[in-house]
């Protein structure tokens, strides 16, 4: 009988800890490791420096480690995943199955949705999906390809783009955003064609060239969704940058940061903006307790977006501006979900997980609507459609409540099941 071991190599372009783990032996060992917690890693591509602000993005997306990692590296050199499933068991990080399952995207397979038993997939999707990242990701393909066989899911239908005609330098932190968005975004929506538009660098003037790429490409497959995980503090003329968002037969998401306060994109009157949860769960059983805010989830007004008819039912709480996220879902690194890059498993969250499995969950929904406003319109209107948070807080000093209705932390809410959207 061996004991769960944890590994946490260190890879050399991303200089950030990753998360690998080898696992045997019984149930009992396996709840014995998973209950003693660990910590997050910030990766530097989603630290914010000043001089960034108005010109340059970062990545919204943290890492977890299970306490014990680095101790385990000298014992577990090899560590080997499971054949399927997740890829190491005994905890409770969130697979395809599971979040479909928690979400009401498939019959739940298991009660509890509990992410070592469920195993049924989504299986929707349709005409394409863009993701929008910085740097090239070169082993895209092939991580997706291992990601899809670990969990069950069908070879996807990837293409990379290079938005400037030529391949980009590689960063190893955004490698793993890149992950991150094109496996869940296969995840959640398999069927889909699935583009990586890949910009030269995170500047504003980059990446908005890459997201006029992608929006010719989804709107030439005949529409679909176009996420962006990154962004920015708000700056004085972020409002000239709106027109980029502009691409009919496309619906642009951003995720709304993972700090308190507001980040652009997702303050965009042309955006739906992203929030986050955290996914409470039974540590015996490994049951969906329930889902609240996440407390590092990003929301509040816009300093210079005005606030869209859309958002005329809530003036009471935004004022004259736009107020931020309009929907949330699990970002929690604590609750994260596995991503697999470059040789190695980890656990990342944040509301970088979020805006794409919404992108996708829209995508499998089949609605297709012309403009984000659209879509906007359609959540704002029928919030039934979504699973109301009430729980938990956000913001400064935790000043933000969720509570019924609309709120500064998770707006409308989180995803169930696939009508109204």
């Amino acid at each position: 009988m061996h004991s769960q071991r944890l590994l946490m190599p260190l890879l050399p372009l991303a200089g950030a800890a990753a998360l690998a783990a080898a696992t045997a032996g019984n149930a009992s060992a396996d709840a014995e490791w998973a209950s003693r917690g660990g910590h997050v890693v910030i990766p530097n591509s989603s630290i914010e420096a000043p001089e960034h602000v108005g010109h340059r993005a970062h990545t919204n997306f943290k890492m977890f480690v299970p306490a014990g990692g680095a101790a385990a590296r000298q014992t577990a050199p090899d560590a080997v995943p499971e054949a399927s499933g997740p890829p190491f068991t005994g905890y409770l990080f969130e697979t395809p199955a599971s979040l479909a399952c928690v979400y009401r995207l498939v019959a739940p397979s298991v009660a509890g949705c509990n992410p070592n038993i469920a195993t049924v997939n989504p299986n929707g999707g349709a005409r394409a999906i863009a993701i929008v990242d910085a740097y090239h990701y070169p082993t895209a393909s092939s991580d997706l390809a291992v990601f899809s066989a670990q969990f069950g899911l069908p070879r996807a239908n990837l293409q990379v783009v290079f938005a400037n005609g030529r391949q980009p330098s590689v960063d190893g932190e955004w490698n793993i955003e890149e992950a991150l968005d094109i496996e869940w975004a296969h995840a959640m929506a398999p069927n889909a064609k699935i583009y990586l538009v890949e910009a030269g660098t995170p500047s504003f003037a980059n990446l908005m060239k890459a997201v006029s790429v992608a929006g010719e490409l989804v709107a030439a497959a005949g529409g679909g969704e176009i996420s962006m995980s990154w962004g920015g503090s708000e700056f004085p003329n972020q409002t000239s940058f709106d027109s980029y968002f502009n691409q009919v037969g496309v619906v642009y998401f951003a995720a709304s940061g993972d700090s308190s306060g507001v980040i652009w994109p997702s303050t965009s009157l042309k955006v739906v903006a992203v929030g986050g949860t955290s996914i409470s769960r039974s540590p015996t059983t490994g049951a969906f307790q329930v889902e609240l805010a996440w407390q590092s989830g990003g929301g509040g007004s816009s300093l210079y977006e005005p606030r869209p008819g859309y958002q005329n039912a809530i003036s009471a709480i935004v004022q004259d501006h736009r107020g931020t996220p309009d929907v949330a879902a699990d970002a929690d690194p604590s609750t994260g979900v596995w991503v697999y890059a470059s040789s190695n498993w980890y656990v990342v969250g944040g509301t970088s997980v979020a805006a794409p499995v919404w992108a996708d969950i829209v995508n499998a929904a089949g609605g297709f609507s012309p403009t984000s406003h659209g879509e906007l319109v359609a959540l704002y209107r029928s919030p039934g459609n979504t699973s109301d948070i009430v729980l938990g807080s956000c913001g400064p000093n935790q000043g933000n409540l969720a509570s019924a209705g609309w709120d500064f932390c998770t707006g409308v809410g989180s995803p169930t099941g696939y009508s109204g959207k």
